[in-house]
């Protein structure tokens, strides 16, 4: 093998070894990040739906009629609160695609 062959094949394993490295680092991040993300995902579902309720509830107490406020509005927040949770999980996964494949320094 020639000395510019010998820099090329050392280039590429020393590209693959820093990336190799750089996820080890990263996946005890990764599982946290997800973790939380769960929990950001659940809130930002739930706390929509229970305020549809209250508001529902209050509006059965003080205007009772044919419909069930309280399960409509409670309907009417879960899909917010999923449609909430959507954008910013897409939101989310292009700042990451974004990040991965920014060029290494």
């Amino acid at each position: 093998m020639s000395t510019t062959e010998d820099n090329h094949f050392t280039r590429k394993i020393n590209a693959k070894a820093e990336r190799k490295l750089k996820a080890q680092r990263q996946a005890h991040k990764h599982i946290w990040f997800g973790l939380g993300m769960l929990g950001v995902i659940g809130w930002s579902i739930v706390v929509p739906g229970l305020i549809g309720l209250l508001i529902g509830l209050w509006l059965d107490n003080c205007c009772p009629g044919h419909y069930l406020w309280a399960l409509n509005l409670f309907l009417v927040g879960l899909f917010l609160g999923c449609l909430n949770a959507c954008h910013w999980m897409m939101k989310e996964q292009k700042a990451i695609h974004d990040d991965e494949e920014k060029p290494n320094d």
